[in-house]
């Protein structure tokens, strides 16, 4: 399937209004099904409501839910509401603040919250708390009040919040000249062979998983944009390896999406693929463990961990660190007991 949605790579389905055009070898299908693999969060409901009401499009003709979608098909959604990103509401919401000062704070984001409103995801974001408790941010490119960078919503640790024009100019500068540092903690599945390394890929949308971005090479190399990510790891866990990743640039799920790249998919990335078991035995109780693991940490294992950036005031260059959280901890504390006793067999 070859898919125009109309919102850019940089951004995560985040708008009402979607473009499709179906690939040569799709074979028939109900064009509620093949819409639910494609929309995020919209559910097969939704979609047939908003084929009654007329606005579900192919080939610039209505058509219900019961439309088998054929090869070639270019296929349009504008569910009946407005994008409600842009209804911004402030929202008591608890914020960890790490740092804070006339020109930026910095926030410990939990795992589970967004950062920005989006489809699906309308209120109880990261903005949504800003907004509430800090007044007259300044909006970046996207209109995105004091948002600088950004992190999925079940990764969690560090951003910085730019509270003036100036700030958000000055850091924005530094994230795209990629002089800032960000540091992030990753369990991946398998056995990493080399210490350290470092993937370089093109990062795009997947075309048959728009919901997935994916590496692109040689003469797809266009289709994505360059991203850079090193890694190195930390430590040795048996089935799985904790690492250390840094980035050059900052792409939508970059870090999952290179770490997948190169065999070592992020643990319980449900994304991605990571959420079964990748590597290990057939065993029942070895099963048994994983599932553990998942309940333990139900979400990627992937944690913002440093963060660092010239003051756009000062010119001092300031460095933070977040502990890695309980969930990921207790999951990593599985892993090493279950590596010690391995290896004592």
């Amino acid at each position: 399937m070859k898919a125009q949605p109309d919102f850019d790579n940089e951004d995560e389905d985040l708008y009402e209004h979607y473009a499709f055009k179906v690939e040569k070898g799709q074979q028939p299908l109900r064009i509620d099904k093949y819409l639910m693999n494609f929309i995020e969060n919209a559910t097969r409901n939704k979609i047939q409501v908003a084929a009654k009401d007329g606005s579900i499009y192919v080939n610039d003709s209505p058509v219900k839910s019961n439309y088998k979608v054929k090869p070639h098909d270019v296929i349009s959604v504008k569910f009946e509401h407005p994008p409600h990103e842009h209804l911004l509401v402030g929202e008591d919401i608890d914020i960890d603040v790490v740092y804070e000062d006339d020109d930026l704070l910095v926030v410990n984001k939990p795992a589970g919250m967004v950062v920005h409103p989006g489809h699906g995801n309308y209120s109880g974001t990261l903005i949504n708390g800003l907004i509430f408790h800090f007044e007259n941010l300044p909006n970046n490119s996207s209109n995105r009040p004091g948002l600088v960078h950004r992190i999925d919503k079940d990764t969690s640790g560090l951003l910085v919040v730019a509270k003036t024009e100036h700030a958000m100019n000055h850091l924005s500068n530094q994230f795209a000249e990629k002089t800032s540092k960000r540091e992030y903690v990753a369990l991946v599945w398998g056995n990493v062979e080399h210490e350290e390394g470092t993937v370089e890929g093109n990062i795009g949308r997947h075309p048959k998983n728009r919901l997935q971005n994916t590496v692109f090479e040689g003469d797809d190399a266009y289709k994505g944009k360059p991203a850079v990510t090193h890694y190195k790891i930390i430590e040795r866990l048996g089935y799985v390896t904790l690492l250390s990743c840094k980035l050059e640039t900052g792409r939508t799920h970059q870090i999952r999406v290179h770490m997948k790249h190169i065999g070592h998919t992020l643990f319980n990335d449900e994304r991605y693929g990571g959420e079964r078991i990748l590597k290990g035995t057939t065993f029942s109780k070895y099963k048994q463990f994983v599932d553990n693991c998942f309940k333990v940490l139900p979400r990627q294992a992937l944690h913002a961990k440093t963060l660092g950036f010239e003051h756009p005031t000062t010119g001092e260059f300031m460095n933070f660190t977040s502990e890695i959280p309980e969930d990921m901890s207790q999951c990593i504390e599985k892993w090493r007991h279950y590596a010690k006793h391995q290896e004592n067999l």
